[in-house]
């Protein structure tokens, strides 16, 4: 599920910064945090996937003029059936019933407010000098927490604060908790002087601040050179740990599902090893094709449009050029991508790259092609920690035009993933994240939108053909209970409802009570571009192999089917591991994009059926103009990939492309994004 950030007019780049940050660092691996634009938020059906929205700092009355009316109706509607919502600062004001903010002064903002989550008004400055865009008015707030409510955290904490307000009287409303009150004198004639309260608003949940406890001193730049500033920084920096503790506590009371390690850091870049084991003449073309385009500067800098890649020499010491070691937060977009290349067919030792075994991966993909090395998986790239995997290549067009077909990047985490919609998130360990690159002569027969089934597919049966070296081979795991949802995701069927192996095959029923029986297992994300008359397809998928969180992975489910196996007198099968998972990846992909290239999704749609939820399933179409229609689907189109769905009144045939629907299959339901 996402948590979203709002990002419209009236959120500063500042205030939007801090709160994705802070709530990455705690509420990953568990949410999906996002921002979401003014667009987005009227337009799209974002309620279906969010579990908290956040209003942030910044200015209130932008948020009234592009929210009123058909955005706060869909808020509020989201929050009425459930969902989570915070408002910081202006995000505060704009959340109350009625928002008085330096009244008497040429800042003057004064009126209701058509959310109303906070029945009463919120008034400010609670402390005078607010200045806007401008930290002159800012100040190391201390907080008196409300130790009955949040009995695990100190009597008082520090926050930054800038401009919010005290929530007037709010101990005498109903279904209003005062969690955190100023403990300094405000400017605000009131006794209560609550500065952070929680509200219930329907079946939702509602936690509204004065003060910023998403704001982490490491983002914190003093650029103005303001000593009062300084000092506000330094007394948050050193009462940090109180405040992570209180943001956790608060993201709790939400009844958000949090990472209990408030020591936790968003993790640095660290260097992506470029190898070709099996055959180093491809890493030495490529690095020949960048010399002589004279694209390094210094001899070894390559300055593309999103990153600039640094390039070491095998025989260097990893030491030299790994990140920094101080506490600040990195800009993964920014930060050189230091890059290793082993142009002699060594690897990288264990020590440098202890969660990927490269020797593990080449060796299986080795057997794999039986000697006659097949292009995909010829040139792999390996990081620890990357920005994203899809982004390196996608984005940089100079480094992704000199890669050949087939090189494909994997890390064991990203910090910027990229999926659908323009989501970002960071993956976990347990993760294999791997963005593989085709290319594609313009005058080719075969549609190139229809690649991305051909990664979904080659992702499922590389799952069922784990352990296995010839194709067709059944050892076990083709009984793994995983399922592709149109177009691409894959989803497997949770651990306690897999009892018998028929239960793999029963997707008519996709819910018990209100409990969702399958779960995403992998996301997979496909950008283009044309250069030198050839598309760049970079295909970027993502798999659930060992990880518990967000939902559950490959082996907690191979461990329910040992189960099964065990009652059948059948012996267990061995956990699956990344290094094999990607290594039969890539040779599946091999073997499938020849034909591909030739003949186009025609060949492998009947595989595809097989492998998805959808053949005569009944469900029903929201095009958005209230008139759901009844629908059974019946396939896609072999050009276009559109999904086929028969209309069950007047049979009248619809054509539904990915990048405009989306399929809920727990509620049998295609809707217009």
């Amino acid at each position: 599920m996402n948590v979203l950030v709002y990002s419209g007019p009236g959120a500063t780049t500042e205030n939007v910064k801090h709160c994705i940050e802070t709530l990455k660092l705690h509420l990953s691996p568990y949410y999906a945090v996002v921002s979401i634009s003014e667009a987005a938020l009227l337009r799209d059906p974002w309620q279906h996937k969010a579990s908290l929205l956040v209003i942030p700092g910044g200015a209130d009355l932008p948020y009234c003029n592009s929210l009123n009316g058909e955005g706060n109706r869909k808020i509020t509607q989201f929050v009425k059936k459930g969902g989570k919502y915070m408002g910081i600062c202006a995000g505060a004001y704009y959340s109350s019933a009625r928002c008085e903010f330096e009244q008497g002064t040429p800042l003057e903002v004064s009126g209701s407010r058509e959310l109303g989550f906070f029945p009463g008004t919120v008034k400010g400055c609670a402390f005078k000098g607010f200045v806007y865009e401008s930290h002159k008015g800012a100040r190391a707030s201390m907080l008196s927490v409300n130790n009955e409510l949040l009995p695990e955290l100190p009597k008082t904490v520090y926050t930054y604060y800038n401009g919010g307000g005290v929530f007037v009287d709010a101990k005498k409303h109903r279904n209003v908790e005062v969690l955190a009150t100023y403990a300094e004198d405000v400017d605000v004639d009131d006794e209560d002087k609550a500065a952070v309260v929680y509200c219930k608003v329907g079946k939702g949940d509602v936690l509204l601040s004065g003060p910023h406890p998403e704001f982490t001193p490491a983002l914190m730049k003093n650029n103005e050179g303001d000593p009062k500033f300084a000092n506000v920084i330094s007394v948050v920096g050193k009462n940090d740990r109180n405040r992570k503790q209180f943001m956790v506590s608060c993201l709790k009371k939400l009844g958000l599902r949090v990472n209990d390690n408030i020591d936790v850091t968003v993790p640095k870049i660290t260097p992506l090893f470029l190898c070709a084991h099996a055959d180093p003449g491809a890493i030495n073309e490529v690095m020949i094709k960048i010399a002589e385009n004279n694209d390094l500067h210094n001899g070894s800098t390559l300055e593309d449009e999103n990153d600039t890649f640094v390039f070491h020499r095998e025989d260097e010491d990893d030491h030299d050029y790994f990140f920094t070691e101080n506490d600040d937060i990195e800009d993964p977009d920014t930060v050189a991508k230091h890059v290793k290349v082993f142009t002699l067919g060594a690897l990288p030792t264990v020590k440098s790259t202890p969660y990927f075994n490269l020797a593990a991966y080449y060796g299986h993909l080795t057997r794999l092609y039986k000697g006659n090395f097949g292009q995909f998986g010829r040139i792999t790239g390996y990081g620890e920690v990357v920005s994203s995997t899809s982004t390196l290549m996608d984005k940089n067009p100079r480094f992704l035009s000199l890669l050949p077909t087939g090189t494909v990047l994997t890390a064991t985490t990203q910090v910027a993933g990229r999926g659908r919609g323009g989501n970002v998130w960071i993956n976990p360990h347990g993760v294999l994240a791997a963005s593989v690159l085709f290319k594609i002569p313009a005058n080719t027969p075969s549609n190139v939108v229809t690649l991305q089934y051909l990664g979904g597919l080659a992702f499922v049966e590389s799952i069922f053909g784990y352990g296995s070296e010839e194709p067709g081979q059944a050892v076990g795991y083709e009984d793994m209970p995983v399922k592709i949802k149109w177009p691409n995701d894959l989803y497997i069927l949770k651990p306690e409802y897999f009892n018998k192996i028929s239960d793999k095959d029963e997707t008519h029923s996709t819910v018990e009570g209100d409990d969702q029986k399958w779960a995403k297992v992998s996301g997979a994300i496909i950008n283009s571009q044309f250069i030198d008359g050839n598309y760049h397809l970079v295909w970027g998928g993502g798999i659930n192999v060992s990880n518990a969180a967000p939902t559950t992975s490959l082996n907690l489910v191979l461990e329910k089917l040992n189960k099964i196996r065990a009652s059948q007198g059948k012996p267990a099968l061995a956990p699956i591991e990344p290094e094999i998972l990607l290594a039969k990846l890539m040779y599946t992909m091999n073997s499938y994009f020849g034909v591909f290239l030739k003949t186009g999704m025609s060949p492998f749609l009947p595989l595809y059926y097989k492998r998805w939820f959808h053949s005569d399933q009944r469900v029903v179409v929201d095009e958005g103009n209230g008139n759901p229609r009844t629908c059974v689907i019946k396939g896609i189109t072999p050009d276009y990939g559109l999904l086929i769905a028969e209309d069950t009144r007047n049979h009248e045939i619809l054509h539904l492309q990915p990048d405009g629907n989306s399929f809920d299959i727990f509620k049998g339901l295609v809707y217009r994004k």
